[in-house]
């Protein structure tokens, strides 16, 4: 830890704390993310490793958080992150109003052009939502927190668990029990993201998956067979009936926003994924479209200014005050750059060795590491 200086502490999640911090050297902000191994024969845990191995894939990306260095550090290790002031999440929350047309639709490009990139390597990221997207100081939105993303299998074959994403912006398939499902499932999160910017609050507020499902319905009408073949053969579908309902039009569920916005959000929000997926492609390949605002885009992209507190890889509303080091003390280390090939995550009890295994990222070419993001009904 020795060339990095700690200015405070940002948050804690279910895998580490986040630091905000400075390289010694170059003046660099970062956000480091303390992972600590509960035990060491246990090896390193798979959503950390997810992360660690879906940035490497991606990492090519201005719309993608960058992952900048992996390193031991005790009985543990810490990502290093580019620092990102804070997130969407935070954007909409202390807006006053719903966000001006321009901003949502520059906050969608960004926010498409990521989702975009990550398909494109295969990537599915299983956790999209306004607070997984990073805000920077300039403006700029990239997709963090890749803890649940996975490779997919472009033939559907593979089986994955249902129990993924954030429930306000998980897609039907999966509230019905879906095991086979590809990137549909990201592109139902990013019409819920922009239907949230377009009306202020998530339109599909559910506290439990029965109740997700209600207010999805809600809106968008009953499913069946006739629109959504596919539905009858999902685990859970004749688990429970729901009366049939009309949907209600868009408009009339977000009268102020534009119809060209609606026209982009009925994209997004369809049952079929395949629907979705054929859609999103005329709209990854010809862009959202024009909203109507003309305004300059970049101005009213940046975080406000009581938007202070400092955001990166997890979000928290507890903050602290600075200290000039980690907790636990660390045996020097060396740098290590983010690893780009493959290797071996084994478990060998005493034998386990954190540095080695950070470093057989980087050299091994024949690994389990990619096991973490393929394997299935994970």
């Amino acid at each position: 830890m020795e060339q990095y200086c700690i200015l405070g502490r940002i948050g804690e999640g279910a895998h580490g704390i986040v630091f905000k911090a400075k390289h010694v050297e170059t003046g660099e902000i970062v956000a480091l993310k303390k992972v600590a191994l509960r035990r060491l024969e246990d090896g390193i845990p798979s959503q950390a490793l997810r992360e660690i191995k879906a940035l490497q894939e991606i990492e090519d990306s201005q719309y993608v958080v960058q992952l900048k260095a992996v390193f031991p550090h005790g009985a543990g290790f810490v990502l290093a992150f580019e620092f990102m002031l804070s997130d969407l999440a935070e954007v909409v929350r202390h807006a006053q109003r719903p966000l001006a047309q321009a901003q949502v639709k520059s906050y969608l490009q960004m926010l498409l052009k990521g989702v975009a990139f990550c398909h494109a390597n295969n990537i599915v990221h299983r956790d999209l939502k306004p607070a997984n997207l990073l805000i920077s100081a300039s403006g700029q939105l990239k997709i963090a927190d890749f803890g649940l993303a996975r490779v997919f299998s472009p033939d559907g074959s593979r089986l994955y668990t249902h129990q993924v994403a954030t429930r306000w912006y998980r897609a039907p398939e999966l509230l019905y029990g879906a095991r086979q499902y590809d990137q549909g499932v990201d592109l139902w999160a990013v019409g819920c993201i922009l239907g949230e910017l377009l009306n202020g609050s998530p339109l599909f507020p559910g506290e439990n998956d029965i109740e997700q499902l209600c207010c999805v319905l809600r809106i968008l009408g009953t499913p069946s067979p006739q629109v959504w073949p596919e539905i009858k053969d999902l685990p859970d579908y004749n688990k429970i009936s729901f009366k049939e309902q009309a949907p209600v039009p868009l408009e009339e569920v977000l009268p102020d926003a534009s119809p060209q916005a609606l026209d982009l959000l009925g994209h997004f929000l369809l049952y079929p994924p395949r629907q979705r997926i054929a859609a999103s492609q005329r709209v990854f390949t010809h862009g959202p479209g024009e909203f109507p605002c003309q305004q300059h885009l970049q101005s009213v992209l940046r975080p406000t200014d009581h938007l202070s507190a400092p955001c990166c890889c997890l979000q928290s509303k507890h903050h602290h005050p600075p200290t000039n080091r980690l907790p636990e003390s660390a045996s020097p280390a060396h740098l290590v750059s983010p690893p780009r090939g493959r290797g071996t995550l084994s478990r060998q009890s005493s034998l386990f060795c954190l540095p080695l295994h950070l470093l057989c990222l980087e050299q091994c070419s024949n690994s389990e590491h990619s096991e973490v993001l393929e394997s299935p009904e994970r």
